[in-house]
């Protein structure tokens, strides 16, 4: 069953902020440079790897031609850069268990 929780910026730096001892304030920043380090090098077009969790990567799609499900209507779909994420062996086999750390 899937929860309804979802884990907020605020619920890092507060784990940070319990885990590592920084003061809540320091435990914020830390989380935020983190994200802006990440999404820089998406933007930049950089793959982000993150050993035990997974890979961040953005991928060009092309323009191609859709259909309208309800009407059946073809429509352009204009080219795109796309985020992807694949999940490590380990982050697939922890989800799959359902276990916490």
């Amino acid at each position: 069953m899937m929860s309804e929780k979802t884990l907020t910026r605020m619920d890092l730096s507060e784990a940070v902020f319990r885990e590592v001892g920084l003061s809540r304030n320091e435990s914020a920043q830390l989380v935020e440079s983190v994200l802006t380090h990440m999404s820089d090098a998406l933007v930049a077009g950089e793959t982000v790897k993150i050993s035990s969790f997974g890979t961040f990567s953005v991928r060009d799609k092309t323009a191609r031609v859709g259909r309208n499900p309800k009407t059946g209507d073809e429509v352009p779909i204009s080219p795109r850069r796309v985020l992807t994420f694949r999940p490590s062996h380990l982050m697939k086999d922890r989800v799959a268990a359902g276990k916490k750390k």
